[in-house]
Parts: C-alpha cells; structure tokens; sequence
C-alpha cells in the first residue's frame, strides 16, 4: 500500500465517483495524513506498507542511502526509478527467517577454516590477511571492514562456472558430513538456499551473514547500505517511499554486484542488536518499537 509509481494504491469511493489513486485521494484530503506527517512531509503519504509471505529466499540486498540513491537514479534511471533512500522495518508476523549483516570476526575466522569451497573463489591471501587480524586492534574495525570488503567483494564478482562449482562442492561435502554428524543451523540454510537457487553464488554468501529468527511480534530494522535477506515466513514491512533495491546474489533478476559491493558499510553486526524489542504502547491504537 502507497504511492510509488511501481505500485501505486486505489481507492474506491463509496458513491459515484468510481476509484483515485490514494495520492490523488491525499491531495484532496490531506488531513487523512495527521498533524504530525503533514508537517514533516506535506501532502504525502512517506512510507509504503506490504504483507509478505516468503516461501522461497528473497535475494541478498541493500537498500542506498539518499546520496547514493540520487547517483543511482541519475546513472542508471531504469534499474533505480527513483532518488530515495529506503530504511525499513520487518514486523514478524509468523515465525521469520532472516539473514542481516556480516557475522563477527571470531565467526568469520571459524568460517573460512571450516569450509574451504570458499577459497575455491576468493584469494587465498586474502583470507589468510583476514585470519591474522586482531579484533583488539585500536583502529575502530578499519582493517577488518578493509579486508571483509575484499573476500566478499571477490566472492560475488567470481565467474558464474566458479561460484557453481564451489556451491555445488560445498552442497556434496555437507550431504556427507549430514551421514555422520548433525549440521548447523547455517549449514541446513546452505542446503536450503542451494536447493532454490542451484548454483548460486548468494548460496556461499549467506555464510557472512547472521542468521536471525523472529518470533511472532518481533522486528528487524535494516538500515541503509547494510546486506540482508528474507528466508521464510510472514511479515508487515514498512519502508520508505522507494523501489530502489541493489541486488546481487539469489536472484533471477538484474545483479549489480559492483554497486553493492561498493556500497556496504562492513559492519560486523551482532544479531540481537538487529532484532527489536517487543513494542511498548505509545498510544491506544499505536505500537512503538526500539
């Protein structure tokens, strides 16, 4: 529900006078908006509202933030059909399945010694660089994010017949491993997502990402220039007026990996911190989520 051009609301008149779009409908009833968003938007309605029920893995993405999204819209005005940013809320709904934001380093270490398909695309020195960094160093994460941003950025700009290669290695290798022991939770996704998009390079990805659950009630906020994916289950999200979304794994659409590549913050997120609290009532018929 709202008033983007790529999927714009009607609404229907209870006399004569047919359907409007809702932004029409708002420039003649601005009032409708409340005090509050009037004053601070105008005659707009500032977000959009969806219900989703994902059945199959959403791709991995990030949303710009205004600068970046004018750029976008300028260069590239067909992929990008506006010049907003879009911060947005994922309300859970049912039981949410999630990826959002790169795994701690201690984790990143664990990851890239416990599954070699990942050297099979990225530069092995660059993941030896990354295995020697101490997170105790006083540089506020500088060297991490520089050599976080390296690995991935090679992990998604790999070869199509690579990135194949080395998921459908690492599908085989966890199949055997599942005869003997029993898999993680993020190794199961692996599975998961390979089975959906056979071969894909998001398939590998999703291992630098934090694998969040959401009970009904819960939310997860996802700031600008920051990776995610939607898994599995029903959620309300809200967002800001904008379609612009930076693809690059997942995906049978338009992948701009060097964009989004480019764009991330690197931040090391702990999940938690990604999940909201329960809402504490602001209002008779308002939730207020921090």
């Amino acid at each position: 529900m709202g008033v983007h051009d790529s999927g714009p609301s009607f609404v229907v008149s209870g006399d004569d006078n047919g359907e409007s779009s809702l932004k029409d409908w708002i420039a003649q009833n601005p009032a409708a908006l409340g005090h509050k968003v009037f004053t601070n938007w105008g005659p707009h309605l500032p977000f959009l509202f969806k219900i989703l029920s994902v059945a199959k893995a959403l791709s991995i993405q990030a949303h710009p933030d205004k600068e970046l999204a004018k750029q976008l819209h300028k260069s590239h005005p067909i992929a990008y059909k506006d010049d907003n940013h879009k911060p947005e809320m994922a309300l859970a709904l049912s039981e949410f399945h999630a990826l959002c934001g790169f795994i701690s380093l201690q984790e990143l270490k664990d990851m890239l010694q416990n599954t070699p398909e990942i050297k099979e695309v990225v530069n092995a020195e660059d993941a030896n660089q990354l295995l020697q960094v101490n997170d105790e160093q006083n540089d506020g994460g500088l060297e991490i994010k520089s050599r976080l941003k390296s690995i991935f950025t090679r992990l998604m700009s790999a070869s199509k017949e690579a990135a194949a290669e080395s998921a459908s290695n690492l599908k085989n290798r966890l199949q055997r491993e599942s005869q003997g022991r029993e898999l993680t939770e993020k190794e199961n996704l692996v599975l998961q997502l390979e089975k959906q998009y056979p071969g894909d390079v998001g398939v590998i990805a999703a291992l630098f990402l934090n694998y969040v659950k959401l009970k009904p009630g819960q939310a997860l906020y996802i700031g600008a220039n920051e990776p995610h994916a939607y898994v599995a289950g029903e959620c309300i999200e809200v967002m800001a007026t904008s379609d612009n979304v930076v693809r690059a794994g997942l995906t049978p659409k338009y992948r701009d990996v060097g964009t989004l590549c480019s764009m991330l913050t690197y931040k090391q997120v702990n999940p938690f911190y990604c999940i909201l609290s329960f809402p504490k009532t602001a209002e008779s018929c308002h939730f207020l989520f921090s």
